[in-house]
């Protein structure tokens, strides 16, 4: 099926499609910061030049558009098929194998994004456009990320697993029976 655009009228349908600042962006940022996160936005130099990075705790979080991502959908032999029955996206009618491929390749793009992240060990979090829909549904996405976020945090501050105290040994304890120390 043709396009119903001319390609001039396409470019500028697709040049104001943005890539930063979006709508989900801009919500789930408004979220964390009235919630005391402080964090970095796009940093270049990690793959995937994640959306938001609280560099301190290694957290690197991803807010995806679900059409530019291929959210819920497999695409197999030029056809789209949901992977459950939710579907939010559908590739568009003109131009299928174009934006197939398009798709694909950015999804596979984004595997290889977070593999090189987590090898780096850096926790990677997913924000789905569709999951910040609705009030409920984008209260309890936005409550789960909080959550998320503050238990890598706490993981943070926890004691190594190697790090390992018996109790007869001859460890100072906080609050020692008293001792005659040589005065």
């Amino acid at each position: 099926m043709p396009d119903k655009l001319t390609p001039q009228q396409r470019h500028k349908c697709m040049s104001r499609i943005r890539s930063k600042n979006t709508k989900p962006e801009l919500l789930v940022r408004r979220w964390l910061w009235a919630d005391g996160f402080r964090y970095r936005l796009y940093v270049r130099n990690l793959p995937g030049s994640p959306d938001i990075v609280f560099k301190k705790y290694k957290i690197a979080l991803f807010i995806n558009g679900c059409f530019w991502h291929g959210h819920k959908t497999n695409y197999e032999f030029g056809k789209s098929k949901s992977i459950d029955s939710s579907e939010c996206c559908k590739i568009p009618k003109s131009r299928t194998d174009f934006w197939m491929q398009k798709i694909l390749r950015n999804k596979e793009r984004d595997v290889i994004n977070y593999i090189q992240l987590k090898n780096a060990g850096w926790n990677v979090l997913v924000v789905w456009e569709c999951q910040l829909k609705g009030k409920e549904q984008q209260a309890q996405t936005l409550k789960a990320l909080s959550y998320q976020i503050n238990s890598i945090i706490l993981k943070s501050y926890s004691k190594p697993e190697s790090y390992d105290l018996k109790p007869d040994s001859d460890y100072l304890e906080v609050a020692e029976a008293d001792k005659n120390y040589g005065r």
